[in-house]
């Protein structure tokens, strides 16, 4: 697990204290727990600001800005991400990319990170698929494509009767037993240090916490939420429910730590 930045861990830990303030002294001690400097976090806190991330909240203190208010529901929509699926028809949601071009590499990276968001992998040239068990179906995986940059000319529609081979394919795209370990593995680990972290000192409980959860919400923001049989549902479902356990836990942790990082 690698240190977070500057600006991940400043934006986090306000998202973290309920959307709260924070001062300058509990962001420099709280950046001392994963070996980043003062000047680098008192650089990034004026970054922040001028871009309107974060805003002042009065000496020597900060609250998010108004251009994290669309980062800020992101970051609590995993919470809720397993509310999205459905029951699976074995229909799938399809998005045809073959008439975009790709020297716009912003764009292209930008329409990249939307599909991958949203589960899809490629089929065929210019054709991308994903199972259709998300509520709202191709109108709902649509709008939130468009939402996260893919352009609104970008076809976005329901396919229902693949044949045998294209379909075979489309089932075997994902790595669905290496998935369904992964969440075995990662709830095992989330729920082993539940049980020990009243042990550890609580600068170490603060630190561990914020890199573990980083790590198990990126699965979770990740995971393209596939139906049984491609994936063990039941085990995705506890393993997002460990999560949850786990993200209060880390929240009540750094609560406690963070007044302590002004005395």
């Amino acid at each position: 697990m690698s240190s977070p930045s500057p600006k991940s861990l400043i934006l986090n830990l306000i998202q973290a204290n309920e959307g709260q303030q924070i001062t300058a002294a509990e962001a420099v001690g709280s950046a001392a727990l994963f070996g980043i400097r003062e000047n680098s976090v008192r650089v990034t806190l004026v970054r922040l600001s001028a871009a309107g991330m974060i805003a002042s909240a009065g000496r020597g203190a900060y609250r998010l800005g108004p251009q994290a208010a669309d980062m800020a529901q992101d970051l609590s929509d995993w919470r809720h991400r397993e509310e999205q699926v459905t029951s699976w028809s074995g229909a799938w949601v399809m998005v045809s990319t073959g008439g975009l071009g790709r020297s716009d590499r912003v764009a292209l990276r930008r329409r990249d990170r939307a599909l991958a968001l949203m589960g899809f992998k490629s089929l065929d040239s210019g054709l991308c698929v994903r199972p259709d068990n998300l509520k709202g179906h191709a109108a709902g995986v649509r709008e939130r494509l468009h939402r996260l940059g893919l352009g609104q000319s970008v076809p976005v529609f329901t396919a229902t009767d693949l044949d045998a081979d294209r379909d075979a394919r489309a089932r075997s795209l994902w790595k669905g037993h290496a998935m369904t370990q992964g969440y075995i593995q990662s709830r095992q680990k989330l729920e082993e240090w539940l049980t020990r972290w009243q042990d550890l000192a609580l600068e170490v409980a603060a630190r561990e916490s914020y890199l573990l959860g980083s790590e198990v919400i990126r699965q979770l923001v990740f995971d393209p939420l596939l139906p049984d049989p491609l994936v063990d549902g039941q085990a995705r479902r506890a393993f997002a429910q460990s999560v949850l356990t786990f993200d209060q836990t880390g929240h009540d942790i750094w609560r406690r730590l963070l007044p302590l990082l002004n005395l």
